[in-house]
C-alpha cells in the first residue's frame, strides 16, 4: 500500500476524518507518478461492463505501485495507423488497490482511441501513459454529505471515489444517482448493489431513459429533473455535489440545481470533455501581453534533453516546441487536463489556465506549457 493511502486509515467505529478530503492526504501522488512522466503499462485483464463499455486493467511494467487521487485521469498514447494518438481517460479503480490501475472506456462511433482499445487491448498488450492529473477529486469539496451525479461513462471518477471510501472502511453519506439509456447500459450495476449492502449510508438510484428489456423495472424512467431529485434526495441542498458526464447532461444538472436553490459553490464537475478529439489548439487565455505581441525572441532550454529552441512571446511554449520539432507531452491543449505540466527551472511565463494545475503545484514552479507564454528566456525540467 502506498504511503498516501496509508495515511487515511482510521480505527473501526470512528467518524470519517476530514483528511480523506484533504489535499495533504494525497499530496504524495504528485511525486510518486508526476503527470509529465510517461510509463509503460501492461494489460492484465479486460472485462465487459456493457455491450459497448469495457474495463482495461493494467499493471506497471517496472513493477512500481500506482499512486493517484480518486477522480483523476491518465493520458494514454498508442500508435494508430502510423500516427501517435493520445487521449485522456478517468481512472476507475481506487488508489487503495495500488498494484493495478483500470480505465473504463465506452466505444465511441468514430472514436480513434476507444475503438483501438476495444479491438486491440488484451492481456499482455502494452500501453504508454502519462501520470495522473485533474482536480476533480474529494479534496476539491470536503463534506460529510455527498451527492454523486453521473451519466454514461461519466460514472468512472465517482466510482473510483466510492470504491476508495469503501476500501478504507468509511461509511460515508453518499447518494449516487446514475443516468443511462436503458438498464442494460448501466455500468457497474452489480458492484454498486453490493456496495449498498456493505454501507447503510450509501444509496444508489439508477435513472433510465427507457425500460429496455426490463419492462417491470421499479426504478425511475425518464430523465433526471428537479421533481425526481427532490423525491429521492430531499436534502440535496445540504450536499456537496460531484458530477461527471456529457456536456449537455452536466449543463442541465447545473441549471436544475440552481433552480432548486443549491449553493453553486458546493457544485463540482469534471471540467474536461473526454470526448475524442483530433487536433491540438493554440491554447486558452487572453491575447498576449504588449511585450508578447512585440514578438520579442526568447530561448527555451530543455535541461534533461539537452535541446534548445527559440520562440517569441506570441505563442504558447507547447505550440512553439512542436513547430521546432520538440515533442512535449500534451492532450487537451486547453489548460484543463494537466498533461503538459512542467517545472520551470529558470525564467518566467504568463500562464492562463482552466483549472488543470493546483496552487500548490504552481508554488513548486510547475506550469502548463499549453497555456504559458514566455516573458523571459526559459530553462525547463525536460
Amino acid at each position: 500500500m502506498n504511503v498516501a493511502v496509508d495515511s487515511c486509515f482510521i480505527e473501526p467505529g470512528r467518524e470519517m476524518p476530514d483528511r480523506f478530503c484533504s489535499a495533504s492526504t494525497w499530496e504524495l501522488a504528485d511525486t510518486q507518478w508526476p503527470s509529465h512522466e510517461q510509463r509503460t503499462l501492461t494489460c492484465t485483464r479486460v472485462s465487459a461492463e456493457t455491450h459497448d463499455v469495457r474495463t482495461f486493467v493494467f499493471s506497471a511494467r517496472d513493477g512500481r505501485l500506482f499512486s493517484f487521487e480518486p477522480g483523476q485521469f491518465i493520458t494514454v498514447s498508442a500508435e494508430i495507423a502510423g500516427k501517435e494518438v493520445s487521449r485522456c481517460y478517468t481512472i476507475s479503480s481506487p488508489p487503495t488497490r495500488p498494484h493495478t490501475l483500470s480505465i473504463t472506456v465506452k466505444r465511441t462511433p468514430g472514436g480513434v482511441m476507444s475503438n483501438w482499445l476495444h479491438e486491440n487491448m488484451r492481456e499482455g498488450v502494452e500501453l504508454k501513459a502519462f501520470g495522473p492529473s485533474g482536480v476533480f477529486t474529494p479534496s476539491s469539496g470536503p463534506a460529510a454529505k455527498l451527492l454523486y451525479l453521473s451519466a454514461g461513462s461519466g460514472v468512472t471518477p465517482l466510482m473510483s471515489m466510492t470504491r476508495a471510501a469503501l476500501d478504507l472502511g468509511l461509511n460515508r453519506d453518499i447518494v449516487f444517482i446514475h443516468s443511462a439509456r436503458t438498464p442494460e447500459d448501466i455500468i457497474f450495476r452489480n458492484e454498486l448493489a453490493c456496495f449498498c449492502a456493505l454501507s447503510d449510508k450509501l444509496r444508489v438510484v439508477h435513472v433510465c431513459e427507457a425500460p429496455g428489456n426490463e419492462p417491470d423495472r421499479s426504478g425511475p424512467v425518464g430523465r433526471l429533473g428537479l421533481e425526481l431529485l427532490s423525491q429521492h434526495v430531499p436534502d440535496y441542498r445540504d450536499r456537496e455535489v460531484f458530477i461527471c458526464g456529457p456536456g449537455g447532461y452536466m449543463d442541465a444538472c447545473r441549471k436544475m440545481l440552481e433552480e432548486g436553490g443549491h449553493e453553486p459553490s458546493r457544485y463540482h464537475q469534471e471540467s474536461f470533455n473526454f470526448a475524442e478529439t483530433t487536433e491540438y489548439a493554440e491554447g486558452p487565455g487572453a491575447e498576449p501581453s504588449a511585450e508578447a505581441s512585440g514578438r520579442i525572441g526568447y530561448t527555451v532550454q530543455l535541461a534533461r534533453a539537452g535541446r534548445t529552441f527559440t520562440m517569441d512571446g506570441s505563442q504558447t511554449v507547447l505550440v512553439a516546441a512542436r513547430k521546432a520539432g520538440v515533442p512535449l507531452p500534451s492532450s487537451c491543449s486547453q489548460g484543463i487536463c494537466g498533461t503538459c505540466k512542467t517545472k520551470v527551472l529558470d525564467g518566467s511565463v504568463d500562464m492562463k489556465h482552466n483549472g488543470g494545475i493546483r496552487p500548490r503545484e504552481i508554488d513548486k514552479g510547475m506550469r502548463l506549457m499549453c497555456c504559458s507564454r514566455p516573458t523571459s528566456d526559459l530553462i525547463l525540467d525536460l
